[in-house]
């Protein structure tokens, strides 16, 4: 008789978590960037079939049991190895897996000895392990993306400074993968070294938009292929983009700040009521346990969720822009 109030408040907390989900997303620049590039992708597609074959058994040789194990497992693998590459770590697929499983066990087994039901247990501690490292590795590609995103500007200059100087695209990109620290040079030095072995310059610029899905590279990539078939000058081009990418970041930190006290209001009353549930859960776990015996209490549950998902959909579009 106790299944169904759980499956009901299993389903109210799915239903707001894909609410918040979908709400704190924001608009997505990839998807606009590949609206703007589709063209470009589709002109400079080509890539040699012999390094694609070798690139692949390169991967395919890297993957463990484990990776391959998880592969099957867990939704999408691709872009989960995606993301995680775009960390800047050396994750792999089955660590991540071994990362989730390993906390969903920790958390349920802790919840059980504190007298909760085993469904809701395991609920709770599937969403910690789905949502802890997806949360974690969210955070770990923001905070590379922002740094990559700061240095890039700087990065375009010195490629000016290059070219002005009478040195090829090519060569000024070697100089910016060894004096740039951080993100800037790392995915240049991954750029020269996708040339080396026989890429098209187009290629492996386009590759590298794709994984890291800024629309400030995307801005660089369709310079470059522009210049590469219309001519110009490709210095004074590059510098126009860096002033403005200088003033796009200018322009995001001006909204950051003026939308920060909204965004924090949100946070708080977002979450205060589940930390309310969770002390008193703590205090006394008899009397809340009543709130998923009760139907009454079941249902105005299922509803305070909801209306909650809501309100923090309504509040997170509020304070989203698109720049």
């Amino acid at each position: 008789m106790q299944l169904m109030p759980l499956l009901g408040i299993a389903t109210g907390a799915m239903v707001l978590v894909g609410l918040l989900l979908f709400a704190f997303m924001g608009p997505s620049a990839a998807k606009a960037s590949s609206r703007r590039l589709s063209a470009v992708r589709e002109r400079h597609a080509g890539v040699p079939g012999l390094v694609e074959a070798q690139l692949r058994r390169i991967t395919t040789a890297s993957d463990t049991r484990m990776d391959l194990a998880f592969g099957r497992i867990l939704p999408n693998p691709a872009l989960l190895a995606k993301r995680l590459a775009m960390t800047g770590k050396d994750w792999t697929v089955g660590q991540y897996g071994m990362a989730t499983a390993g906390i969903t066990i920790i958390v349920a087994l802790l919840l059980r000895f504190q007298g909760m039901p085993l469904l809701l247990g395991l609920f709770l501690g599937l969403a910690l392990g789905v949502g802890i490292p997806h949360l974690v590795v969210g955070f770990l590609i923001k905070k590379r993306v922002n740094r990559f995103t700061a240095k890039f500007p700087d990065a375009i200059e010195l490629l000016v400074r290059g070219l002005r100087s009478g040195l090829p695209i090519s060569e000024t990109m070697n100089v910016v993968a060894q004096e740039v620290a951080g993100p800037v040079g790392e995915e240049f030095r991954a750029v020269s070294d996708k040339m080396k072995i026989g890429r098209s310059m187009d290629a492996a610029l386009q590759e590298t938009a794709d994984r890291l899905g800024t629309p400030e590279f995307q801005f660089f990539v369709i310079t470059i292929a522009i210049q590469r078939e219309t001519g110009g000058n490709l210095a004074e081009t590059l510098a126009n983009l860096a002033d403005v990418l200088r003033k796009r970041s200018q322009m995001k930190l001006k909204i950051k700040a003026m939308s920060s006290e909204s965004k924090a209001s949100a946070y708080i009353v977002g979450s205060l009521p589940f930390i309310v549930f969770v002390m008193i859960w703590w205090i006394s776990g008899s009397y809340m346990q009543n709130f998923f015996i009760d139907q009454r209490l079941i249902v105005a549950g299922i509803g305070g969720l909801i209306w909650m998902g809501i309100g923090g959909a309504i509040m997170a579009k509020m304070v989203s822009f698109e720049i």
